[in-house]
């Protein structure tokens, strides 16, 4: 039931050290959060969790393949991203019920020949659990950028995947957007209790409240990783962003501020 594993992973580019030496584990059912400052790597390692990118160094397997050793554009099929940059390739005259249809045969252009009424049902479903059921006939272009995500969201959930890689998810939301979208989230993990998730963000509010684990990444180095309240705690993540901060949680959600100490 293991989705990930990371064993001494390493990545450079142009002699650069991205990531180096990390080791990690994601199974069945476990919401991840991956926190660090801009530069951590963040980015490079969801991008090896979906098989988009070899490593340098180590080993990394998803959904038990190795990488390297596997056809990854049959991974490829089981994972599902969600990116706010990819939100400029939509195109705006597309209506979220198409959009959503791509993610069954991923592509960024309809297949209709490949939509039977079981893909239609499909998609009703997941636009109904992120919340955009009476959105479907709406066109990309003239949705908010919430409606947008949860869209992204949703289409990322049509060939039901076995894991599933957030990367920024929250950026540029209002409040009511992202609470929008963090409840999406909450839904997706009750519906789905075998799925596996990482969510990639600045910002600890942009948890959902089932998020399980957590990894801290600090200059490509895995800073400490774990169960969610053990590892976003102050003090580690005052290290990991090397600023004094104050994190609590309440009803699942996690809040972080700069101690008034700092602040003067």
């Amino acid at each position: 039931m293991t989705r990930l594993r990371f064993a001494g992973v390493g990545v450079r580019i142009d002699r650069a050290a991205i990531l180096d030496g990390v080791s990690w584990q994601v199974e069945a059912g476990e919401h991840w959060a991956l926190l660090g400052p801009n530069g951590a790597g963040k980015s490079t390692l969801l991008s090896l969790a979906a098989a988009a990118r070899h490593p340098t160094a180590g080993t990394v397997e998803v959904l038990g393949d190795r990488l390297g050793r596997t056809d990854v554009r049959r991974l490829r099929a089981a994972i599902g991203v969600v990116d706010a940059r990819t939100d400029r390739l939509v195109p705006p005259a597309m209506t979220l019920q198409t959009l959503v249809l791509t993610g069954a045969t991923g592509t960024r252009l309809p297949q209709w020949e490949r939509y039977d009424a079981a893909v239609r049902a499909r998609a009703t479903e997941v636009l109904d659990l992120v919340g955009c059921a009476g959105l479907a006939r709406r066109t990309y272009g003239t949705c908010s950028q919430g409606e947008r995500q949860r869209a992204l969201l949703a289409r990322a959930l049509m060939p039901e995947p076995r894991l599933l890689l957030l990367d920024e998810a929250a950026v540029g939301l209002d409040l009511p957007a992202r609470e929008a979208l963090l409840a999406a989230l909450a839904a997706t993990a009750e519906a789905h209790p075998a799925l596996a998730s990482v969510c990639a963000t600045h910002h600890v509010e942009e948890l959902a409240p089932t998020t399980t684990h957590a990894l801290l990444l600090r200059a490509g180095r895995v800073a400490v990783a774990g169960r969610a309240d053990d590892v976003i705690v102050s003090e580690t993540v005052s290290a990991c962003f090397d600023l004094p901060v104050t994190v609590e949680r309440s009803d699942g959600r996690f809040t972080a501020r700069a101690r008034p100490s700092w602040l003067h």
